[in-house]
């Protein structure tokens, strides 16, 4: 079958349907004011992604509303194309190549879904006015892998959202004024990924947590602001006690720049190569590479009680407020494995 449900009508509902072994689970053109709820919608197992279609494929489509839905094992899980003004909420996307692939549209609110375990958690591109809040991309790895990337994006609003266990955390290149408040981005490999295309990023009372690198500069003079972030790999005191390390955080190095503008830099990321060139450039600096700082760094992890637990039984947690400790211990382990090699017995 190429679809479980077609339409092109004003204000169709489809509801508590189960889905499977067909190109396109629920396929909507033209359909103002549709609705998509309580459905399960399962690929056609086995096929390599270019042989697959969405599971929820809108097009030309206006005031849409999409809850409590979820999609496996397809190729996206939602494709928006020329489709503004809807809500999703509440819904699931894993096992897929993007969870959320997304052009040409405008005024959409996600809030409270999961993207898990995708080549890319979301896709977002060439679109303005969006809104991301509690939803939780996650384990999204793989070659270029990416939590949340947003190309040509204008004024996008992030608040409260948990990006953790991704190849990269958040990507940004041609996009503008988008702001990030509140979230926790953790245990990544990078967790931003900016281009200097992109001009008047904020970010504010994050919590970044156990990423081997928080930031990946992509060219040069780089428009973003840092500002009341935790980082947890900053150890300055606050000797004063008003919450703020006393010194400044600097995300960037000489290795950073590297990494940015020269792919095979990646290869020495852990390496005693990257540690002695960062200590040499703080104790010579004669290299200078172009500075990213946030002046005044949260000295604790901030108090996030917005901010979903990776999965859902461990609700009531006051996830910001842990983000150095039951994060870690949660997802720490995994790292460890990672990165570590068994000890050899003694003899």
């Amino acid at each position: 079958m190429i679809w479980g449900s077609h339409s092109r009508s004003t204000r169709v509902t489809v509801r508590d349907c189960r889905i499977g072994q067909t190109l396109f689970g629920v396929y909507l053109r033209e359909a103002p004011d549709a609705v998509v709820e309580k459905c399960f919608i399962r690929g056609i197992p086995g096929r390599a992604p270019g042989e697959k279609g969405s599971g929820i494929h809108v097009w030309g489509t206006e005031g849409f509303r999409f809850t409590e839905n979820e999609v496996v094992d397809a190729r996206d899980g939602f494709y928006l194309q020329s489709a503004s003004k809807g809500r999703i909420v509440g819904n699931v996307a894993r096992d897929l190549r993007y969870g959320l692939h997304y052009m040409y549209s405008d005024d959409n609110v996600f809030e409270d879904n999961l993207f898990e375990n995708n080549a890319a958690g979301a896709a977002v591109m060439y679109s303005r006015r969006i809104e991301f809040r509690r939803n939780r991309f996650l384990r999204n790895r793989g070659f270029a892998s990416v939590g949340l990337l947003l190309q040509s994006c204008d004024d996008v609003v992030a608040e409260d959202n948990l990006i953790a266990d991704n190849a990269r955390g958040v990507f940004f290149e041609g996009s503008h004024r988008n702001l990030f408040k509140r979230n926790v981005i953790a245990q990544s490999d990078t967790a931003i990924v900016l281009y200097a295309s992109s001009t008047g990023i904020r970010f504010e009372g994050n919590s970044f947590v156990g990423n081997l690198t928080p930031l990946t500069l992509v060219g040069k003079r780089p428009d973003a602001t840092f500002v009341g972030n935790y980082w947890s790999e900053h150890a300055e005191p606050d000797l004063d006690g008003d919450g703020f390390s006393d010194r400044p955080y600097r995300l960037t190095s000489v290795f950073d720049h590297f990494r940015g503008n020269l792919t095979a830099a990646d290869l020495f990321s852990q390496a005693f190569a990257a540690d002695a060139l960062g200590v040499a450039e703080r104790a010579f600096p004669v290299l200078q590479p172009v500075a990213v700082v946030d002046p005044a760094p949260l000295a604790r992890p901030p108090s996030l009680p917005d901010v979903p637990a990776p999965h859902p039984g461990e609700g009531g947690m006051n996830f910001g407020g842990v983000a150095g400790s039951a994060l870690l211990l949660a997802m720490g382990a995994f790292s460890l494995v990672r990165g570590r090699r068994p000890r050899r017995e003694r003899q």
